[in-house]
């Protein structure tokens, strides 16, 4: 099986000392699959399971296909919290969803 990683994101509740409106979180997670639409499927099935009372799965993933394999799944590689004002969808269009991106469309099964 090809290996790749898969990037998902999350918004946390609000925390005491926290300066700005909403903490988002980027984590980066290593699957062995088929395809990259299938390493996206295990990851926001994992990702729904890890999303918890106080957090929600944002539903936006991107993947890649790693140039060497991995032997394991779901291993959470990198994480990233960053406080923000902007609301899930004005944050995923300035930090990720551009529009200078070069990526194809993922097409859930």
């Amino acid at each position: 099986m090809a290996s790749y990683s898969v990037r998902c994101l999350f918004r946390w509740e609000s925390r005491p000392n926290q300066k700005a409106k909403n903490l988002y979180e980027e984590r980066i997670t290593l699957w062995q699959a088929t395809s990259i639409n299938q390493a996206i499927e295990l990851a926001e099935q994992e990702a729904d399971e890890y999303a918890s009372d106080d957090m929600e799965f944002l539903g936006y993933s991107q993947g890649f296909a790693l140039f060497e394999p991995v032997t394991a799944n779901a291993i959470e590689v990198f994480s990233l919290l960053r406080e923000s004002d902007l609301e899930p969808e004005q944050y995923i269009d300035a930090f990720f969803d551009t529009g200078t991106e070069h990526e194809g469309q993922y097409e859930k099964s």
